[in-house]
């Protein structure tokens, strides 16, 4: 458990790298709730209380693209030659993907802490345990997304691969979800679609620890069971992975 407290550390230290690129999601997140959220709320008549549906969503899909850093990472690290590092280092694969995958859960929710706290604040949501059930859905989905990114990136050992499989990736997960509209409003071939994403269990889980409408959400129960899946598939597939491809062949 020390070890993987060491990963975790490591790659905790290492977010701070990312200043111009935190501070430019900050600024999205700021003007999609703050600007955007507003002026698209007065047009969708559709539901009640669309803005905090629309804030809560983006919320959840800022998280899933600050947990796609660590894929990234580790292609930086390969250009650098610091895999041959950490085979070195006496920790097992397991330890070490187990523990990048809670570092990138975790750097994810410290990122959007301010954020979600200002929100809560807003809405008057100031229940412990309501709260608390927020966080733990947040996390355990930037965790699972930390996992697909770490299970991609070692298993393609190929930026160009990664770049464009994450975007058609993003494609489906951002755009086919229930993340900025109700499923209950979306053609039928999209709300279809829209069952299968992993990205509208989270984002209506969130919803629904915060008291949200239940009648425009997915059921807590299964949206809990298919992010725990979801994150343990993920995971597991990440250690498999990355104990067979990590050293060998080139990265490119």
């Amino acid at each position: 458990m020390s070890k993987i407290l060491l990963v975790i550390e490591r790659d905790l230290r290492s977010l701070v790298r990312h200043k111009s690129i935190l501070i430019m999601r900050w600024f999205f997140v700021i003007v999609q709730i703050g600007i955007f959220g507003l002026a698209v709320s007065r047009l969708v008549v559709v539901m009640p209380n669309y803005y905090n549906y629309y804030a809560m969503g983006v919320i959840v899909m800022t998280m899933y693209s600050v947990a796609i850093f660590t894929g990234y990472e580790i292609y930086d690290e390969a250009d650098d030659g610091f895999v041959e590092y950490l085979l070195s280092l006496p920790i097992t694969r397991r330890e070490l993907v187990l523990g990048r995958s809670l570092a990138g859960g975790l750097r994810s929710f410290i990122f959007m802490s301010p954020i979600i706290a200002g929100f809560l604040f807003f809405i008057g949501v100031l229940d412990p345990l309501k709260i608390l059930t927020a966080l733990v859905a947040l996390y355990g989905f930037a965790f699972g997304v930390s996992g697909l990114s770490i299970t991609l990136a070692v298993g393609l050992r190929s930026g160009d691969k990664f770049d464009i499989i994450m975007g058609a990736l993003d494609a489906f997960i951002v755009r086919l979800s229930t993340a900025l509209y109700p499923q209950a409003f979306m053609p039928g071939p999209i709300a279809a679609m829209s069952m299968f994403n992993p990205l509208s269990y989270a984002s209506d889980l969130f919803r629904w620890s915060l008291n949200f409408d239940i009648k425009y959400l997915a059921n807590p129960a299964v949206a809990l069971i298919v992010l725990v899946i979801f994150l343990m598939t993920f995971n597991f597939a990440g250690v498999m992975i990355y104990e067979r491809n990590l050293e060998g062949g080139n990265w490119r």
